[in-house]
């Protein structure tokens, strides 16, 4: 345990100020048997939960933990069962070497604490949570445990490389129910998806097996493995849902879910993928709760704002965001379209799919299937008076024509391309097709960018540089003297990190670079000009973000920038 703590609960809760003497004196007169102090304070009305653990907090110096921020790892879950947890009201977070880390409201409860060392055979170190966020917890984690025992994964007297039991297992699962094993592991999934703020989830399959994995951070991660047995029922499971074609397993095929979790609006993009081990299934998570409006939640520092807004509010001209998938151009054009929106313009979009409904824009989905492609979209975009036109992605020399026509014609058009960076788009463009006097005339302006993670906040710790790091720097004509180390903790799921912030490099296409375009310059050329007007590389904003020790070294190096 972190500490020897050797006080009562009713005495910490007395010099908090929480409860009175009487009050402490009431509940252990009427308290039922075998319920704790805590709990009978709770029951009489004389405290809630959150302020024991204010206090509690307070009193021992003990860390407070939100377990809904949380991912904890089946490793874990496994030392403790849920019965026992259940009736002491803790949860297992977290390993460390030898030590096992708890939640718990009342650290003060030894003979529990005793109780887990024994169990585990490790020292016990104990973190604050409140009654409520562990009964979910403890609900979330070993629900899931529960569904696959239901499968048969876990029993231990089966084998598991024996089919035909598993077979027999999910012949009652056939039934479109709720108390469905199938339906109930489904569920978990997306459910643990969430609540890690995965943006996707991948079923692998391999000869004996298939893994279930999360990109949390834009960082892919394996959550389990179960035995390849129920993979087609879990597929087929899915493929309802997204109202796919169940008896079709040859072909890829595409669904949407739209769905409530935990109060919380979710789409779901499904695409499934036959391979020679079986379908593979990637949902991707979109999270309509989040607040993806405005420009002020983009992270553009000052100077980035007020160069990126001078290129959307010009009335015509096209204005691209590149970067890789998952780096979120998307989102930038969304924040863009609410930055724009007002009751005297028309926007209209085309995507595929529509990601989020705008309330005031026009959105339209292609379909290929009937030849409604971004091409034929914009040619009919083009007569519905539009002021501004948003194309999901310039995939095709088409689309970037008509884009390039409807640009000289008096509109403003934005989309994204896939390029490593801002100058390299104007090659790709012209590499598409465009003569490049058409190109300068109707490209105003480039936002590269990417995703990089944050280094934890909790857990990270401030370091010296070496020697080849500062040569990082000064290769990028900057110093540094101190930066942050990512370390890991149960907060961050022992990665280090946790959430994620932007970084961009801002094309303006002005005069002087619209001649260099014109007069075919090299790529090199007008990325020096472009320097000299002011233009920030994406390494050179990673590197500013690790001087103000919201990231690390390793990870704008991990993310491969030019």
């Amino acid at each position: 345990m972190a500490r020897n703590v050797q006080k009562r609960l009713g005495d910490v809760l007395y010099e908090q100020g929480v409860v009175t003497e009487a009050q402490i004196n009431e509940a252990l007169r009427k308290r039922e048997k075998g319920e704790k102090i805590g709990e009978a304070l709770i029951r009489f009305g004389f405290c809630n939960d959150s302020q024991i653990v204010d206090a509690l907090e307070a009193s021992l110096g003990i860390r407070r933990v939100n377990l809904q921020l949380l991912y904890i790892d089946e490793s874990v879950l496994k030392l403790l069962d849920e019965d026992f947890v259940t009736k002491a009201r803790i949860m297992p977070i977290n390993i460390h070497g030898r030590r096992i880390v708890i939640a718990t409201n009342d650290p003060l409860d030894f003979p529990t604490i005793e109780n887990v060392r024994l169990r585990t055979g490790m020292n016990v170190e104990t973190v604050l949570a409140t009654k409520n966020d562990i009964d979910t917890a403890i609900a979330r984690y070993y629900g899931f445990t529960k569904t696959l025992k239901s499968l048969g994964i876990e029993v231990k007297e089966k084998k598991k490389e024996d089919e035909k039991f598993y077979e027999e297992l999910l012949q009652d699962t056939e039934a479109d129910s709720n108390e469905s094993p199938i339906i109930q592991l489904v569920n978990q999934i997306l459910l643990t998806a969430v609540k890690s703020e995965a943006s996707d989830i991948h079923i692998d399959p391999s000869d004996i097996e298939f893994k279930i994995r999360y990109r949390i951070d834009g960082v892919l991660g394996t959550e389990r493995t179960l035995p390849k047995v129920i993979l087609s029922k879990l597929i087929s499971r899915i493929k309802v849902m997204s109202h796919m074609d169940i008896t079709e397993t040859r072909m890829p095929q595409d669904g949407r879910i739209k769905t409530i979790i935990e109060g919380r609006p979710i789409d779901l993009r499904i695409s499934t993928l036959p391979t020679i081990r079986g379908e593979k299934a990637v949902m991707r998570v979109l999270d309509l709760s989040r607040d993806t409006k405005g420009l002020d939640r983009l992270g553009l520092t000052d100077f980035e704002r007020e160069v990126f807004e001078k290129l959307v509010h010009r009335p015509n001209g096209i204005v691209l965001v590149s970067g890789p998938t998952g780096s979120g151009k998307t989102t930038t054009l969304y924040a863009t379209l609410d930055q724009l929106n007002a009751d005297d313009v028309n926007i209209i979009t085309v995507e595929d799919p529509v990601e989020i409904e705008l309330e005031g824009v026009n959105q339209v989905n292609i379909n290929p299937d009937i030849e409604f492609t971004f091409a034929n979209a914009l040619r009919s975009i083009l007569r519905q008076d539009p002021n501004i036109i948003m194309v999901g992605e310039i995939r095709d020399s088409e689309t970037a024509e008509i884009a390039v026509k409807a640009s000289l014609t008096g509109h403003l058009v934005l989309s994204t391309i896939h390029t490593n960076s801002a100058v390299k788009t104007i090659t790709r463009l012209i590499d598409m097709g465009i003569d490049s006097f058409l190109v300068a005339s109707s490209l105003s302006g480039v936002v590269a960018q990417r995703l990089l993670r944050l280094v934890c906040p909790h857990c990270s710790k401030m370091d010296e540089p070496t020697k080849s790091e500062r040569e990082v720097f000064e290769r990028n004509g900057m110093t540094i003297d101190k930066m942050k180390r990512a370390v890991g903790c149960e907060l961050c799921n022992n990665k280090g990190y946790r959430g994620r912030t932007a970084i961009f490099e801002i094309l303006d296409v002005n005069e002087t670079i619209i001649r260099m375009i014109s007069n075919d310059a090299k790529e090199y050329e007008v990325l020096e000009q472009a320097r000299k007007d002011g233009t920030k590389l994406l390494i050179e904003a990673g590197l500013e973000k690790v001087r103000q020790g919201v990231t690390t070294l390793e990870e704008v190096m991990r993310i491969s920038l030019d």
